[in-house]
């Protein structure tokens, strides 16, 4: 029952979680650069003021290169879609057709001189639309992440100095200090190196795009960029999106093909190679729970749920290597092979 009301809790107040986790999160990765400065005389305070006003920064010059381009396609969504289902309808009637012909076209006349068949439309609010009414309410919520992220910097050490205060006993303060130094660097390690691969992976689907002669191929590099922060579906939906905007942009099908195979075929060496040397073993995650995560935050608080299913992995990870009795959740959630037995243990056994 307590677990029901906590998922209920979590679900009902992401409006207000969500920004706030976010928040914490970059404070967690901006901690190793505002600790350094620290040490060399730059107050925190400058730090986190420096930290919000380059991320307000880059997403201004983020927002004006890219307004254009996203308003096109959400002004074109009904018409992109409707040349999509065109097409591939057009693909899987050939095939059909191919397969039966005389019984498709016999079912399709069929159904074309029946008086009694009722044609039902439902017309859905325009995307843009969608995107024009829920604006003002994302502004708000990054505005909010972005002031809570000033002030949890700009604080420095308060919250390990408040935990060693509530701790009762100087084990416990060294355990709790360890634990959450322990998740200040491994998030760190993970949002700055997989920030860096992404960049590389980013940059790299925007160039052989441009090549390939697909429009706007910096927006397909910064979505790229922004996706490859989901495990596993933001490769698949970047797959999808660039297929589908390749139909619409490319007189064959074959060519559209081509630039989406490019984009699966950059994020899965990434993936396979590039993101698992560069974050290292201590970082390794059981990938059935990944997904399972990503899922589950994803039905919980959307695309953000999504891309903060790593980071809280790490965390409990973190929690049930240092915490007694929580050995068995470790080896669970990590994603490190147990090492082969030996000739003289198998020997033994």
């Amino acid at each position: 029952m307590a677990i029901v009301l906590l998922l209920a809790a979590i679900v009902l107040a992401r409006n207000f979680l969500m920004p706030v986790f976010l928040a914490f999160l970059l404070a967690l990765t901006f901690s190793p650069i505002r600790r350094f400065l620290q040490r060399r005389g730059v107050a925190a305070s400058v730090t986190a003021a420096g930290l919000v006003f380059g991320l307000f920064l880059v997403l201004g010059i983020l927002i004006l290169l890219l307004y254009e381009p996203v308003q096109n396609y959400a002004t074109d969504s009904g018409r992109i879609a409707a040349d999509v289902e065109r097409k591939l309808r057009g693909i899987s009637e050939t095939i059909e057709k191919v397969a039966d012909a005389g019984e498709q076209v016999e079912e399709l006349t069929s159904a074309e001189s029946d008086p009694d068949v009722e044609e039902v439309v439902i017309k859905s609010p325009d995307m843009l639309t969608r995107l024009a009414a829920s604006a003002p309410y994302l502004v708000a919520q990054s505005i909010f992440m972005l002031v809570l992220l000033f002030f949890i910097t700009a604080s420095g050490d308060l919250f390990y100095a408040k935990i060693v205060e509530a701790s009762p006993t100087f084990r416990d303060k060294r355990r709790a200090i360890g634990i959450t130094r322990d998740i200040e660097k491994r998030i760190s390690r993970y949002f700055l190196t997989i920030s860096v691969v992404n960049a590389g992976l980013g940059a790299s689907i925007g160039l052989t795009l441009w090549w390939l002669g697909m429009p706007n191929p910096l927006l397909f590099g910064v979505m790229a960029f922004a996706l490859n922060f989901i495990p596993y579906l933001g490769a698949l939906a970047g797959v999808a999106v660039t297929f589908a905007i390749g139909i619409v942009s490319f007189p064959t099908l074959g060519d559209a093909l081509v630039v989406a195979a490019a984009y699966l075929a950059l994020t899965t060496l990434e993936g396979q190679l590039i993101t698992p040397y560069a974050i290292g073993r201590r970082l390794s995650l059981n990938p059935v729970i990944v997904f399972i995560a990503v899922a589950f935050w994803g039905w919980a608080w959307s695309v953000i749920g999504m891309f903060i299913a790593v980071p809280l992995l790490i965390v409990a990870l973190v929690i049930s290597e240092r915490v007694e009795g929580l050995e068995g959740l470790a080896i669970f959630l990590s994603g490190e092979r147990l090492p082969e037995p030996s000739e003289e243990e198998r020997e033994a056994t």
